[in-house]
């Protein structure tokens, strides 16, 4: 196997590059591709500062740059950063920066004075940094597609998660639940696909108990079903375990959780594992330690979905056929 693929015209280098945040991913995108990863040196100074070196020589080549924003995030987001300024130096023809879980995503716009839209200065960086393009899995909002100047290949894990979810459930008593209103677009994407009705909670923060939010009405029948609870990720699991609780009290008789991006921080794997969730179905857009696995996790890969929009951008061809039919 070659570092690169080369095209029909034997002329059009693809190169893979992977940084240190989850080199299982990339490794597997690289496996569907055929390739091997871009050799690369990259370590830390004793101060905390990044070093990055590409072992071979990336001139003229079509450079996709895969790193994942997990945790410590500001440090991968960094080496990302680097990798794309060392491609760019060194006379890549185009710059993609693949971020399977694209970081601060949620900070997407002010929701007071004197903050920051955090998203927006990140995709920033990445164009100063010489990305020409951005490529991710399941933005938090889809207006981050307008914060880059650039294309932005948004993908998406509904199929990879609908198709799994369908083995595992009877249809004719299946219900779709969003679990609060950020979600009902997403949750009506999923009825469509599964052919189910969908059900929506509503939660609101208790005004007298500080960062604390209580369920306060469900709207659907999901009494004696199947409830299938879909969110793009899931941080700290407090809001979907609240759901699946209103669920199991309103007569629910089975909750799964699909999300594309388990983050999994501080108690979620805990309440996770005591909620009497029955299944919770993520992908791999971030790596998860064997502290944060559990019985009821199941993981999908999305190697292949990234693997398949790496071609169709390196072959001049359609991301957007990869999801024809998805609503």
């Amino acid at each position: 196997m070659s570092t690169g693929i080369i095209s029909h015209d034997m002329e059009k280098k693809l190169v893979l590059v992977s940084g240190r945040a989850h080199p299982e991913l990339a490794e597997a995108v690289a496996h569907e591709l055929g390739c091997e990863l871009l050799p690369t040196t990259a370590y830390d100074f004793a101060n905390g500062e990044i070093y990055v070196r590409f072992a071979e020589s990336v001139r003229g080549a079509y450079a996709f740059v895969l790193q994942a924003h997990t945790s410590p995030i500001n440090q991968w987001l960094m080496e990302h950063l680097l990798m794309c300024d060392a491609l760019k130096r060194a006379s890549a023809k185009t710059v993609t920066a693949i971020a399977p879980f694209y970081g601060y995503a949620r900070q997407d716009k002010k929701h007071r004075g004197r903050e920051p839209i955090s998203a927006r200065l990140v995709a920033d960086l990445f164009k100063t940094a010489g990305a020409d393009r951005l490529m991710s899995v399941d933005l938090h909002t889809a207006q981050i597609q307008g914060f880059f100047d650039g294309p932005v290949d948004h993908l998406m894990a509904l199929p990879i998660l609908a198709s799994y979810v369908r083995t595992r459930v009877d249809r004719s008593k299946l219900t779709i639940v969003s679990p609060d209103a950020g979600r009902v677009r997403l949750a009506d994407q999923w009825s469509d696909r599964l052919g189910a009705p969908l059900a929506i909670i509503h939660k609101r923060h208790d005004p007298t108990v500080a960062n604390q939010v209580k369920v306060h009405e469900l709207v659907g029948e999901v009494e004696g079903r199947t409830c299938v609870l879909v969110d793009d990720m899931i941080d700290t699991a407090g809001t979907i375990v609240q759901a699946a609780r209103a669920l199991q009290d309103n007569g629910a008789a089975s909750v799964i959780v699909a999300a594309t991006h388990a983050v999994l921080s501080g108690p979620a794997v805990d309440r996770l594992k005591n909620s009497g969730i029955a299944e919770v179905v993520v992908t791999d857009t971030v790596p998860l330690t064997e502290e944060q696995r559990f019985e009821q996790l199941t993981i999908l890969s999305i190697a292949p979905l990234i693997a398949r929009a790496i071609r169709e951008v390196f072959d001049d061809g359609s991301v957007t056929s990869l999801f024809d039919g998805v609503a």
